[in-house]
């Protein structure tokens, strides 16, 4: 059986691209400025990996050395995999004092009282971000590197962002997480996507908020031919309304690239021609998913054109205004000619 870090160190150079894999290694450090000059990389990768395999056997690189290659890949290019983002609720006093060093510490040894066979690397980023990457086994078996579950949490915040992580890690991770921040409790914040940057900055509201006013900005331009003063008057106002409408409701500038929102129906059944489904006790469930390359641009774009009304129904204001791209929709009230009127949970 091959060597688990030469296995580790393959797969890795596989799944970096060819125009990362120098600037990437160069950050990396762990070669020495003759082996760098050696490198051809205008050849393959295979070949590019067995020269970093011979690297290997001379410098006595260990998976240590191959996590901390993998960690600055992932760390400089975050918008991959499925990341998922979470909350701490009820901070403790202390919370905000909270450090790195003493962050790391915690972390790592309540960590290793879960879990008999873990292996845990944590690093601070330039933006204050703390990654943290977990190889997790258990009594039988060792860490999986192969298969680690990344972890980002900015201190002195309360959200907490992770991807490749399954049902039975979760509530080890959510203890250790809990202790070494100082909270009580950590909750789903029902908000995914493939890109970590946007659900980040739509959750922590990084990106321009627009308030309502009495007095929006007039357009600048507008690419209408009227006749008629008065209607050209009138129709200008109107799209100065809806522009600023679809502004306060996602935002103004540059949004977050959410790629997807999706709305469970847990609701009762309505159509009076259609007394089988209507008269059954248990409620009608469905899913409706919008999907874009950048879902809040979208929508803002449906909402100023006039091509969806304003103003902006809560079920689509209702994303970012509290972060989330999940959505389940229920009846307050019981019976079948109840009508569901309350914003999504």
């Amino acid at each position: 059986m091959e060597d688990p870090m030469k296995y580790l160190l393959r797969r890795l150079i596989r799944r970096i691209p060819a125009q990362l894999l120098k600037p990437t290694l160069e950050k990396w450090g762990r070669m020495t400025m003759a082996q760098k000059q050696t490198i051809d990389f205008t050849q393959s990768k295979l070949a590019i990996t067995d020269t970093l395999l011979a690297f290997s056997e001379e410098n006595g690189w260990t998976i240590k050395h191959i996590v901390e290659l993998e960690m600055i890949y992932v760390i400089d290019n975050p918008n991959q995999g499925l990341w998922h983002a979470f909350q701490l609720m009820h901070p403790e006093a202390d919370a905000q004092a909270v450090e790195f060093l003493q962050f790391k510490e915690q972390f790592k040894s309540h960590l290793s009282e879960l879990v008999k066979n873990v292996s845990v690397k944590i690093k601070k980023n330039t933006d204050d971000a703390v990654w943290i990457r977990i190889a997790w086994g258990d009594s039988f078996s060792r860490p999986n590197n192969l298969k680690p579950t990344y972890v980002v949490h900015y201190l002195c915040t309360c959200y907490v962002f992770v991807t490749r992580l399954t049902s039975k890690q979760k509530p080890l991770l959510s203890q250790a997480l809990i202790i070494a921040t100082r909270h009580q409790a950590m909750k789903d914040a029902h908000l995914s996507g493939p890109k970590l940057t946007a659900i980040r900055d739509l959750l922590m509201q990084q990106y321009e908020q627009v308030f309502p006013t009495k007095y929006p900005s007039p357009l600048t331009s507008t690419s209408r031919t009227v006749s008629h003063p008065n209607i050209e008057r009138e129709q200008a106002e109107a799209e100065v309304n809806r522009l600023q409408m679809a502004r306060e409701a996602f935002g103004g500038g540059q949004l977050p690239q959410l790629q997807s929102v999706v709305y469970k129906l847990e609701t009762k059944f309505r159509d009076p021609a259609n007394k089988t489904m209507t008269e059954q006790e248990r409620p009608f469930k469905c899913m409706v998913k919008f999907a874009s390359t950048n879902i809040l641009e979208s929508l803002r774009h449906c909402a100023s054109s006039g091509i969806a009304s304003t103003p902006v129904t809560l079920l689509l204001s209702s994303i970012p205004r509290k972060g989330r791209n999940y959505f389940v929709i229920t009846d307050n009230a019981q019976g079948p000619s109840s009508q569901p009127d309350q914003p999504p949970n």
